[in-house]
C-alpha cells in the first residue's frame, strides 16, 4: 500500500492502508467519525449519550446509521434467544468491566433485563423506559469500520483496508491472506483465510480478562462468561455484520444464524477443537 495512517480510537488501535494518498482532510474525517461514534455509544465516558441514558433513561436521538445497528442487534437478540443484547452493559459493569475499569465484581451473575420490557430502538433513536446501561460492543466497532470505509470510498479511494485491531474491511481487487491469531499465543496462528472485498472480524475471550474466569464475552441469558468458545472469526460482506456474528457465535450454533446471514466462520473451543464453514477460503493448521 502507498499510504498508511495509524491512530487510537474507542479504546483500541486502528490502521488504515490505501493505495492512494490519504489526504489530511480525509485523516481528520476518520478521527471525527470515531469521536462522534464514541460520544454516542461509549459506556466508558461520562459525557456520552449512553451514559445519559444510564443516568435517567428517556430518548437518545441517533444518526441515520443508528437504525442499521439497532436492526442487527435486534436480529441477533432474537436468533440467540436473548444471548446477545445491548442490555448486557450493566451485567458487564457488575462483573467489573465498568467505566472505571475496576475489574472487581460487585454482584453475582444474573440475566440481562428483557429487551421488550425496557428498550425501544427505532429509526429515530433509542428509548429506555427507565435507566439502563447499554453496550453495543457486539457490533459497534465493526460498524465504525464500515463508516470509515464508506467515507474513504466517497472520497475516491478504490483500494483500502481499515483495520481496528483485527476487525477489518477491505475494498479492492484480488485478495489478501490474513492470519488467524491463536487465542492463547499471539505470536502464532491457527490458520489463514483469504480476504477479497469484504470484512473479517474476530473475537476472543482472552482479549479482556480479569479475575478467575472473568472476561468480556457474556451470555446475556445468564450473565455468566462464556467458557465453551474461546475465539471466533467471521467473513461477511460488511464489518458490522461480521462483528455481530462473532459475538453471536459464542452463544449460538452457526446453523441457527445461517438462515439469516451469509457468512463464513472459524470457531475455536476451550477443549482445543476447531470448527469452520465449508467451503472456507483458507486453511487451518493441524
Amino acid at each position: 500500500m502507498a499510504d498508511s495512517f495509524s491512530f487510537e480510537a474507542i479504546g483500541t488501535n486502528w490502521r488504515v492502508d490505501s493505495r492512494a494518498p490519504l489526504l489530511p482532510r480525509q485523516r481528520t474525517e476518520l478521527l471525527q467519525l470515531a469521536e462522534e461514534y464514541d460520544t454516542l455509544y461509549s459506556r466508558f465516558r461520562r459525557d456520552s449519550g449512553v451514559a445519559a441514558l444510564a443516568e435517567s433513561g428517556g430518548h437518545l436521538p441517533l444518526p441515520r446509521h443508528g437504525a442499521a445497528l439497532g436492526s442487527l442487534m435486534r436480529t441477533l437478540h432474537d436468533l440467540t434467544d436473548g444471548g446477545v443484547t445491548p442490555l448486557v452493559g450493566e451485567r458487564l459493569a457488575a462483573q467489573g468491566y465498568d467505566a472505571d475499569y475496576s475489574f472487581v465484581p460487585t454482584a453475582p451473575p444474573s440475566p440481562a433485563r428483557a429487551w421488550d420490557d425496557l428498550l425501544d430502538w427505532t429509526a429515530d433513536g433509542v428509548t429506555l423506559a427507565e435507566p439502563a446501561l447499554l453496550d453495543v460492543g457486539a457490533a459497534g466497532k465493526g460498524q465504525l469500520v464500515d463508516l470509515m470505509v464508506e467515507s474513504l470510498v466517497a472520497a475516491g479511494h478504490q483500494d483500502v483496508i481499515v483495520d481496528a485491531s483485527g476487525d477489518m474491511r477491505r475494498i479492492g481487487d484480488g485478495s489478501i491472506t490474513v492470519a488467524l491469531e491463536h487465542p492463547y499465543d499471539a505470536s502464532s496462528a491457527i490458520g489463514t483465510v483469504g480476504l477479497g472485498s469484504g470484512a473479517l472480524c474476530a473475537s476472543a475471550s482472552n482479549r479482556r480478562t480479569w479475575g478467575d474466569g472473568l472476561h468480556h464475552v457474556l451470555d446475556a441469558r445468564t450473565g455468566r462468561c462464556v467458557d465453551t468458545v474461546v475465539a471466533s472469526w467471521v467473513l461477511a460482506e460488511d464489518a458490522m455484520t461480521a462483528d455481530g456474528l462473532c459475538t453471536a457465535l459464542f452463544v449460538a450454533d452457526p446453523v441457527e444464524l445461517a438462515g439469516s446471514f451469509d457468512f463464513d466462520y472459524v470457531l475455536m473451543y476451550s477443549d482445543g477443537r476447531a470448527r469452520f464453514s465449508i467451503p472456507l477460503a483458507g486453511a487451518l493448521f493441524s
